[in-house]
C-alpha cells in the first residue's frame, strides 16, 4: 500500500462563511484552524496547504467564557526600551475584534512558514458585511460554499 501525498494540483479550494455571533472564541478558533489546514478533507497532508478559504463575519459578537474578558491580557513589544504594552481582551474586542480571532487561530497553527500562508486565507470582519460575496456565490453554484453558525 502506498502513502498518498497531496500535491498543489490535487487541491480544490472552496470558500466557507462562519458566523461568529454567540460563538465561544476557542471552539471557533479550532474549527477555523482545521478548515484552513484542510484536516476536514480526505487528502490532508501535514506539509501541504490543502485547506479552504474562511470568511468569519460578526466577529464583534464573539463570546469568551468565564472572566476572560477582564482577566485575559494580550502583550506586544514596541522594540524600544520599556516598550512592553498590555491590553485586556475586553478593550481589544471593542477596538479590533478581528485581531482577537486572528490571534487565537494563529496560536493553533503550526509554528513555521506554512502558518503564514494559511493565515492569508482567513478573512475576518466585525460585522455581517464582507467583500467576498462574488467568490462565495461562484462556489455556491457548484455546491462548495458553506455557511455555518458559530
Amino acid at each position: 500500500m502506498k502513502t498518498f501525498l497531496a500535491k498543489k494540483e490535487d487541491v480544490k479550494r472552496s470558500w466557507k462563511v462562519i458566523d461568529a455571533d454567540g460563538a465561544v472564541l476557542g471552539r471557533l478558533a479550532t474549527r477555523i484552524a482545521m478548515i484552513l489546514r484542510g484536516r476536514d478533507k480526505a487528502i490532508y497532508t501535514p506539509h501541504v496547504d490543502t485547506g479552504d478559504f474562511v470568511v468569519v463575519i460578526n466577529a464583534a459578537k464573539i463570546k469568551l467564557t468565564g472572566d476572560k474578558l477582564r482577566q485575559k491580557n494580550y502583550y506586544h513589544h514596541t522594540l524600544y526600551p520599556g516598550g512592553l504594552k498590555s491590553e485586556s481582551a475586553a478593550s481589544l474586542l471593542e477596538r479590533q475584534p478581528e485581531k482577537l480571532i486572528l490571534h487565537a487561530v494563529r496560536g493553533m497553527l503550526p509554528k513555521n512558514r506554512l502558518a503564514d500562508r494559511l493565515l492569508t486565507k482567513l478573512k475576518v470582519y466585525p460585522g455581517a458585511e464582507h467583500p467576498h460575496a462574488a467568490q462565495i456565490a461562484s462556489h455556491s453554484k457548484k455546491g462548495k460554499a458553506e455557511v455555518t453558525n458559530g
